[in-house]
């Protein structure tokens, strides 16, 4: 690693005063320190948000579950409020690459960082959440840019993620074995506005897929999903699997998230 100098501030305020001069921000570290280790990244300041306990935790919020961003990975997958209200949340999260990440990694830094792989993107697009940051808030169809690029603004951080309870959902994922990241991963949630379904894995950044919503919403039914057609001209590939092979996977993957939300009570 190159010589930096460490800061840890305890409230979101003095980390967004360092980071305005200059500051990363470290919140699990599951991308930035390997990046910092292999010379790919090289910030002359770390700004640690470990020690700033008002983003994090777990609450419910009327019809809503509220994460704060630097809720480990487990907690949310051990949270009986998520398991509850959102089992389809809480799943995705205890299958997050191993115990050692789920014990480190938080909702907000992988939201922020936006690995076209990660998981927890398809969730909070899938079910329509609200990013909200020290400046505002963000719903998730505007928040996803592009590969690692977000609508964050220079100095913005995430506090939390407002999550809508939905009717059913499900996240069904094809792991790339060897990192754990999703190959193909599709969150499915039926939501008081109709369906949405989010795909994470197969491009260069989470999307949604307006044919498989559609015919979800006219028949919710693995059949249904199993009819559309999924292009692959703008899917990724590369040595782990085509961009056929991605298409193949986001239409099973579909079928098996409808499948479980079908037999879930």
């Amino acid at each position: 690693m190159y010589a930096f100098t460490f800061e840890a501030p305890a409230s979101t305020s003095a980390a967004a005063q360092l980071i305005a001069q200059g500051g990363k921000l470290l919140a699990g570290g599951q991308s930035l320190l390997p990046s910092m280790r292999l010379r790919l990244s090289n910030p002359e300041k770390i700004v640690d948000l470990n020690g700033v306990a008002e983003i994090a935790g777990i609450c419910r919020d009327g019809n809503a579950i509220v994460i704060g961003a630097m809720t480990r990975h487990m907690d949310v997958a051990g949270s009986q409020d998520v398991k509850t209200s959102i089992p389809g949340l809480a799943d995705l999260a205890a299958h997050i690459g191993d115990r050692q990440v789920r014990a480190r990694g938080t909702l907000g830094g992988s939201v922020a960082n936006n690995d076209p792989a990660a998981c927890y993107p398809s969730a909070v697009l899938g079910l329509g959440a609200t990013v909200i940051t020290n400046r505002r808030q963000i719903a998730a169809d505007d928040f996803f840019v592009g590969m690692y690029t977000t609508a964050l603004e220079e100095g913005e951080i995430i506090t939390a993620i407002r999550f809508p309870i939905p009717q059913r959902a499900a996240y069904m994922k094809f792991k790339q074995a060897a990192s754990r990241f999703a190959l193909v991963g599709v969150f499915v949630a039926q939501t008081d506005s109709g369906v949405r379904v989010a795909i994470t894995g197969a491009a260069s950044s989470v999307f949604r897929h307006p044919g498989l919503e559609a015919a979800l919403n006219q028949s919710f039914t693995p059949a249904a999903a199993a009819a559309v057609k999924i292009d692959a001209n703008d899917l990724n590939g590369d040595i782990h699997a085509s961009a056929a092979y991605r298409a193949h996977l986001i239409s099973v993957q579909t079928q098996r998230a409808v499948q479980r939300m079908l037999a879930t009570p």
